[in-house]
């Protein structure tokens, strides 16, 4: 693919055929998705490449690094040129969607597993494991399997760079409610014991927690123990670990624990809410951080982190952004070439630096950069915190709960939450609709 060609197809195709894909479900039927590199393609690096990411280049530091790196592995590789085109984030599922369908991806697409999956299921991105045997092994084994499709055989991405969440209260409201700001909740249960004294405390003003159903609901289930999909693709988790989870939210809904609206809200609105000095207790990654500082200085100022909360002995939840090259490029092997270039230890120790993400090269989070907070910083203990979980961290998220899926299951467990529906009612029929809708058990 071309530069030109590039610089045509992102803004054509577009407009052309997608949001009829989105609403399709992106079929790609009678479109040539490409085929796989052979050797010769591989070993082959040379010529132009265009590299997509996503909503980098609004922060300048983040510009220039990723400006810097392309001049890097330019002057590694002579004869080699690469274009970085960046898209915002809203609507860009879409347009990736469009430009599959116009066979005009570009030839390095920046992508989180849920946006490729669709893309994936259609054969449309270079098996990895197939191209380069050996360099799974290099990479934070969840994060690999990040891009993996249930039921296909192969890896169609290279993880880049990681979040793994960190518990961010405000030390003053736990401190207004009688509550020691330097002994933060471990389990689900202390959790919501402090959300309950908190939201008393404040009587309307300020609530100890913010549902975050769209967020955090499955997540939360697969933190519990509670199997959300099988190897089949069966929903499953209507058990009875969940009806106790959601009848515990239900009651903290009913008893004001949580915010009048908060039920219908979006993870935004908790945003708003903890930088509002309005919540108390927020679950995010690092990187959020910086945006409290910039946004809501006095609430940065008593933010405090704790590890990610999760049952003993079960996962915590890692967010995971990747490169996947697709088989229609036409410098396959250029492609290959610079995807593990950007993601190799030295370049991720680099990118970590400039913004509070994780590397997912073992080597690179092997650098004391992750184990220093000598600087007594929040930011500093949360990349800590959250580097030291990466070994038990999955993106827990299944590929299959796309919008579609997931705007089906939480329409019941609002109605339980409103007690509308029993829990186990609203659980038997959120699994009943994500079933129908993803043709799990067919």
């Amino acid at each position: 693919m071309t530069l030109n060609r590039t610089r045509r197809a992102l803004g054509a195709a577009a407009a052309a055929s997608g949001l009829a894909l989105a609403l399709a479900g992106c079929s790609l039927e009678g479109v040539d998705t490409g085929s796989e590199a052979s050797a010769d393609e591989l070993s082959t690096v040379e010529g132009e490449i265009s590299f997509a990411t996503l909503e980098l280049s609004s922060n300048p530091d983040l510009a220039k690094y990723i400006e810097d790196t392309i001049a890097a592995f330019e002057d590694e590789y002579p004869g080699t040129e690469v274009e970085w085109i960046d898209v915002p984030f809203a609507g860009a599922q879409e347009k990736f969607a469009a430009d599959a369908a116009a066979g005009n991806l570009p030839d390095v697409v920046n992508m989180n597993p849920n946006f490729a999956q669709p893309l994936e299921r259609e054969g449309v991105f270079m098996d990895i494991d197939q191209a380069d045997p050996e360099l799974a092994s290099e990479y934070v084994e969840g994060a690999w399997k990040g891009f993996q499709v249930p039921g296909t055989e192969g890896t169609f991405g290279v993880p880049w760079y990681l979040t793994s969440e960190v518990t961010m209260y405000n030390a003053d409201l736990y401190e207004k409610a009688g509550l020691d700001p330097d002994d933060a909740p471990e389990t689900f249960e202390e959790l919501y014991e402090d959300a309950a004294a908190i939201s008393k405390a404040g009587a309307g003003a300020y609530y100890g927690l913010h549902p975050a159903l769209e967020n955090r609901f499955l997540t939360d289930l697969a933190k519990i123990g509670v199997p959300l999909i099988d190897e089949d693709l069966v929903w499953t988790f209507n058990t009875p670990e969940a009806v106790e989870h959601v009848e515990m939210l239900a009651e903290m809904y009913q008893s004001g624990v949580f915010p009048a609206d908060s039920v219908t809200q979006t993870l935004n609105d908790a945003k708003e809410g903890y930088q509002a000095g309005t919540v108390a207790v927020f679950p995010s990654g690092p990187n959020f951080l910086n945006g409290i500082e910039q946004n809501a200085p006095q609430v940065f100022e008593n933010t405090r982190v704790a590890p990610q909360i999760a049952a003993e002995g079960e996962p915590i939840n890692m967010s995971v952004m990747g490169l996947l090259i697709p088989k229609t490029s036409e410098n396959k092997g250029t492609a290959l070439a610079f995807t593990k270039f950007i993601t190799n230890a030295e370049n991720q120790l680099a990118f970590s630096k400039v913004a509070p993400v994780l590397p997912s090269v073992t080597e690179a989070l092997e650098d004391p950069f992750f184990q220093d907070d000598s600087d007594g910083t929040e930011l500093s203990k949360a990349i800590k915190l959250s580097a030291n979980g990466l070994e038990r961290a999955e993106n827990l998220t299944p590929v299959q709960y796309d919008d579609q899926v997931k705007n089906a299951v939480l329409a019941k467990i609002q109605l339980a939450l409103t007690g509308e529906l029993s829990a186990t009612d609203a659980l038997d029929q959120a699994v009943e609709a994500a079933n129908e809708i993803t043709g799990g058990g067919e």
